[in-house]
């Protein structure tokens, strides 16, 4: 059994950690409101951007207007955005995700590519000897549209020079503080006609008479400027939701080691106090014995 000194220096220890663990639950709180509210205020653009893009392309002939809407008969690569954490101490978060990816596209029928937004995604999916194409790390706790935007870039650039034909987006949707759930959007090419393929839902769907609307310019320059900006903004939202949940996840995870910190305290304070008992009874035993054996004399 250990000493008397060595569990005391276990106690504060422990209780070391469940500073440490406490503090980062409040960090991790006050991190996810400002990620729900970011996301909060995207919705209001994104949600009239859908408008305008779904009434264009319900025209006839709306496919020919962008490659970006055009389907591909016979796919033979994919690209698939991949979305988790630069840090750890959130549960299970990244290993869901890591997890997730390799369920859906480890046996693919094309080859598959990927970009990491996040470096324990890119760290696990090098080590399993995947194809990274790029890594986007170390991006700040509310990113801005534009550096975002980037990904965006290189994800149309791929799709239209022909070296992706299908590109997929794998995040964890934020649905509550308890709970997160990876999900996979089929990003490009872009669907419109549904609302399958949307990181958010933008609201009731419409039942009343459509809005009539005179677009200048034309649509095929609407398309030209909206179709990839719907896409990184879809990606954007997906980056958004992905911290939101990361946060909530570390936030869940470092109070449940503050809990169990707790708990390892009151043992080891338990065990502590019959070891500390344990050595007076002994010392009163040997006084006792030494007292008896003077008297004997």
């Amino acid at each position: 059994m250990a000493s008397a000194r060595e569990m005391r220096l276990r106690i504060k220890s422990v209780k070391n950690i469940s500073q440490v663990t406490r503090a980062l639950e409040a960090v991790s709180a006050a991190k996810v409101r400002k990620a729900i509210q970011a996301l909060t205020a995207t919705r209001s653009y994104a949600t009239k951007a859908w408008q305008v893009l779904t009434h264009v392309t319900a025209q006839p002939g709306h496919v020919a207007l962008h490659p970006l809407l055009t389907e591909r008969p016979n796919p033979k690569a994919a690209l698939v955005i991949v979305m988790t954490a630069d840090r750890g101490l959130a549960g299970a978060y990244n290993t869901n995700v890591i997890r997730y990816v390799l369920k859906n596209f480890d046996k693919y029928r094309v080859p598959v590519k990927y970009i990491t937004v996040g470096r324990k995604g890119r760290d696990l999916l090098l080590r399993l000897r995947k194809p990274v194409l790029a890594d986007f790390s170390n991006l700040p706790p509310t990113p801005k549209f534009g550096p975002i935007s980037a990904i965006g870039r290189l994800v149309v650039d791929e799709y239209l020079e022909g070296n992706a034909d299908e590109v997929y987006l794998i995040y964890t949707d934020f649905i509550s503080m308890a709970r997160q759930v990876a999900t996979v959007k089929k990003l490009l090419p872009l669907v419109v006609t549904t609302r399958e393929g949307l990181v958010e839902d933008f609201g009731e769907h419409q039942t009343g008479p459509a809005a009539a609307y005179e677009y200048e310019p034309e649509q095929q320059e609407i398309l030209d400027e909206m179709a990839p900006r719907f896409t990184a903004l879809q990606i954007y939202q997906a980056v958004l939701e992905s911290q939101a949940s990361e946060h909530a996840a570390r936030m869940i995870a470092m109070r449940n080691a503050t809990e169990n910190a707790r708990e390892l305290v009151g043992a080891l304070q338990l065990a502590y106090n019959k070891v500390r008992q344990q050595a007076i009874t002994n010392d009163i035993l040997d006084i006792v014995g030494g007292a008896e054996a003077l008297a004997a004399k």
